[in-house]
């Protein structure tokens, strides 16, 4: 069977010489080009079991146009944004029933782990029994150990340490600012940065954090809508 080169664009299951196909580069296409076939550029053999459809392959900006006004027409979001976007789907995999929060962690451009905020494994979620913080008025920030769930961050952390992926010099995306709980395994599992959309209150987690020198940038949700 012909195989697939490593740049070729499918839009169903592709071989290419990339270990996670998650973080394969797309195939992208200049905004004044059209779909076609392009020799060299793609595989076209409708017996193959990788080709579904064929476009050329953006290949830099036009000879005498600007890389940055090419980069800007391509509207990519930036590295943030596109990690951004995914730790806000991966909170939706979350079953609290006050707040869902999402966490990754990544390295070189590479994630390393993910986590949702919710039960323990194999125990019921927060949705069939209720949430032991709504019953004893527990306010937001506060009593951290009164809850049946673990954090998003601690999920994310906790799957590293399972699959034994160093988190060292990593950077943590998260949905909302992390408690005083995750900001304290951040420090020690060797997080250098912190990118989150929203707060939280917690003011002992910044105490915490800006303590041990981890850079924390707070990014709108409306710059990564969409």
């Amino acid at each position: 069977m012909k195989s697939c080169g490593p740049w070729s664009a499918t839009t169903t299951s592709r071989q290419r010489s990339f270990p996670d196909e998650r973080f394969a580069p797309p195939a992208v296409l200049r905004p004044d080009e059209e779909a076609t076939e392009h020799e060299g550029d793609v595989l076209a053999d409708p017996k193959s079991a990788c080709e579904t459809r064929t476009v050329r392959l953006y290949s830099g900006p036009a000879q005498g146009e600007s890389p940055t006004r090419a980069h800007e027409a391509m509207n990519r979001p930036s590295w943030d944004q596109y990690f951004l976007k995914i730790t806000k789907q991966v909170a939706e995999r979350s079953t609290c029933l006050r707040r869902q929060v999402g966490a990754i962690l990544v390295r070189d451009k590479r994630i390393l782990a993910t986590g949702y905020n919710g039960a323990p494994r194999g125990l019921k979620h927060c949705a069939e029994v209720g949430c032991l913080r709504e019953q004893q008025n527990v306010p937001s920030g506060e009593r951290h150990e009164l809850c049946r769930g673990l954090h998003a961050e601690m999920n994310a952390f906790i799957q590293a340490a399972n699959f034994g992926v160093s988190t060292e010099g990593a950077t943590l995306y998260a949905t909302d600012y992390p408690c005083s709980l995750c900001a304290k395994i951040a420090v020690n599992a060797g997080v250098r940065r912190i990118v989150t959309i929203g707060d939280y209150p917690d003011a002992l987690a910044k105490e915490i954090l800006g303590e041990a020198g981890i850079t924390v940038d707070v990014i709108s949700d409306d710059t990564i809508a969409g």
